[in-house]
């Protein structure tokens, strides 16, 4: 079963390119180079939410934020794995629907469903209809529950991932951020998973996992945000 993402899926990849962003006129102003725009509201932010308001309020609410809530983070890793071969904006449309097919990603919840409930979420049009990724999701939660018996919780078992200050780059760039679709912290945290048998994380997609949840912060040099949650994070 495959379980890395392809590479449009990857945030930075998952609308289009800075080149793209500067050609749509969907931007008040590109800062050119920098990976940065500043928006209709004002705000300077990291390129790749476009202007769909939908995106850039994810960008500027949740995306990077720290995140230790579990039913979170165990959604978080699930909708990486279905977002593998489509863009986030993709999954993100329609994650109120995955939210209601999967029970609010309660593991315990879906680690009972059965062959039954597979047939049925492959019926429902509102999600992604993979039944590959429907029974990762499926396998992850009991994984979870084994995790969350282990070390407690899954917010334990993931924040004992963040990478050293080492391995994070002297300067979050345009470039540096185009260049990685994985590190050796998702490396290593991929390899661990699938050795506790997770399904749909490989490398990029814990990669992305890691992004969004906080564990580091790569909102670009400039952007607003990323001040925001290096403010957080530091407390």
């Amino acid at each position: 079963m495959p379980d890395e993402d392809c590479p449009v899926g990857h945030a930075f990849n998952g609308v289009f390119g800075l080149a793209d962003f500067a050609m749509s006129g969907d931007h008040e102003d590109l800062h050119k180079g920098s990976g940065l725009v500043t928006g209709a509201d004002g705000r300077t932010r990291c390129w790749w939410p476009g202007a769909d308001p939908l995106y850039v309020r994810y960008h500027d609410e949740e995306w990077g934020r720290p995140v230790r809530n579990d039913h979170r983070l165990f959604e978080k890793i699930c909708l990486e794995g279905f977002q593998s071969g489509l863009s986030w904006l993709t999954i993100l449309r329609k994650r109120e629907n995955f939210r209601e097919a999967f029970e609010g990603f309660d593991p315990e919840r879906v680690a009972r469903f059965t062959a039954r409930d597979v047939n049925r979420l492959l019926k429902n049009a509102g999600i992604v209809r993979h039944r590959g990724k429907i029974e990762s999701t499926i396998n992850n939660a009991r994984r979870a529950l084994d995790l969350m018996a282990e070390r407690g919780s899954l917010a334990k078992y993931f924040w004992a991932w963040e990478p050293p200050p080492k391995e994070r780059p002297a300067v979050c760039s345009y470039e540096a951020l185009r260049a990685t679709s994985s590190t050796p912290a998702s490396i290593r945290l991929s390899k661990d998973l699938k050795a506790r048998g997770w399904t749909f994380v490989g490398p990029t997609t814990v990669y992305a996992f890691m992004q969004a949840m906080g564990l580091v912060n790569d909102h670009v040099e400039g952007c607003e945000t990323r001040v925001e949650v290096a403010k957080i994070r530091r407390r």
